[in-house]
């Protein structure tokens, strides 16, 4: 049923008749333009008829309907099941989650919109300048009847991070404007908050504290893996849509490498480049025979390296006696199998919130309640 606005009961645009496959991205935000962006370098260009229309389709993809949402809602669009897949904030993500069976990270790291979600004190405060000297202070306000005040909008993990640390005893202050006019207006001590470059919190007179990032965070990808697992063209979309992310964030760090080298056969030429395996491709060279008008023995070689070796590995082809030597950046580089789409299928309840090819490093837990009270 819709509401006056065109929407559903669950306050999201009511969706195409033709869509299997909800994709709710930013609307708003530091993430909106990167988002767009993004995955029009994956191919996967959205097309939104009008800015105002808060409804896209995904042309590569027919059968995907993009919703656009506001950043601090699209975790709870996943998880409630208005939406199959999101992109969203880390941050946000750990913050907004309320059941993590019902919510996974598929992938954590797509690459942009990374910052890191600190503590940030006056520069006044001379004698504060780790997390040790803050949790001395904390104990020092506590002694004298008071509790120390932290603004944030990420009360849910500022707490795990202060309990962690042995903080105990602190009063979080919600601001809904600007983090850093807290201290000075009076209703705050300190802040909690996402920065990028620092800039933003030395123009105004607030220092990070040595040990005090609390999360580096990134763009993630999130999905409801009931709501997937109820159509097998949803999950068919999903598979085509998490394969074509995952290989273009695999592909970034590499280059293909084309020369032809001239040798007496095709495995004299692969020995003269396997003698650097360093620089002679993820498994090594393909080479191919050069047919050519004078007969010459000419081969084609082709290799994967990384760009941070780009320059290293053509000096190499050219000690092999390598021409017409050419690189490109890949696009797309995909595996034998889809870890991300595998981890579709993983319990429910499994935090797995990893790059491809990558262990998983932590898992946020629930929150115990704050001790002594505010």
């Amino acid at each position: 049923m819709l509401n006056s606005n065109g929407q559903g009961s669950n306050g999201l645009p009511a969706a195409g008749r033709d869509a299997v496959l909800r994709l709710v991205i930013p609307s708003d935000g530091e993430l909106y333009e990167p988002t767009l962006n993004y995955l029009g370098s994956c191919g996967l260009s959205v097309r939104r008829p009008s800015a105002r229309r808060y409804t896209a389709t995904i042309p590569a993809l027919p059968g995907v309907e993009v919703l656009f949402q506001r950043s601090a809602d699209v975790t709870t669009k996943v998880e409630e099941g208005s939406a199959e897949l999101g992109i969203t904030g880390l941050d946000r993500y750990l913050e907004y989650r309320a059941d993590e069976r019902k919510v996974v990270s598929l992938m954590d790291d797509l690459g942009y919109g990374r910052c890191d979600f600190v503590l940030a004190v006056p520069d006044a405060w001379l004698d504060v300048s780790s997390i040790d000297d803050l949790a001395d202070l904390a104990l020092e306000f506590r002694q004298e009847g008071k509790q120390i005040r932290i603004a944030t909008k990420y009360p849910r993990l500022l707490r795990e991070y202060l309990f962690r640390r042995g903080i105990n005893y602190f009063t979080l202050v919600a601001v809904s404007g600007a983090l850093e006019a807290a201290p000075v207006g009076g209703y705050a001590d300190l802040i909690a908050d996402l920065t990028a470059t620092g800039t933003t919190l030395r123009e105004n007179r607030l220092k990070t504290l040595e040990g005090g990032t609390i999360l580096s965070s990134q763009s993630c990808l999130i999905g409801n893996t009931t709501t997937l697992m109820q159509s097998k063209e949803s999950l068919r979309l999903a598979r085509e849509f998490v394969e074509m992310l995952e290989a273009h964030v695999r592909a970034e760090p590499y280059y293909r490498l084309t020369a032809n080298v001239r040798g007496v056969s095709a495995e004299e030429v692969s020995a003269t480049v396997l003698s650097r395996p360093e620089v002679s491709g993820l498994r090594g060279p393909t080479i191919a025979r050069v047919y050519n008008v004078a007969e010459q023995d000419w081969y084609a070689v082709s290799l994967l390296v990384r760009k941070d070796r780009l320059m290293e590995a053509v000096d190499h082809l050219r000690d092999c006696g390598g021409i017409e030597i050419s690189a490109s950046q890949l696009s797309y580089l995909f595996k034998g199998d889809s870890s991300v789409f595998g981890r579709l299928f993983e319990s429910g309840d499994s935090d797995d919130t990893r790059r491809p090819d990558e262990p998983a490093t932590y898992a946020v837990g629930q929150f115990p309640g704050e001790m002594g009270g505010k």
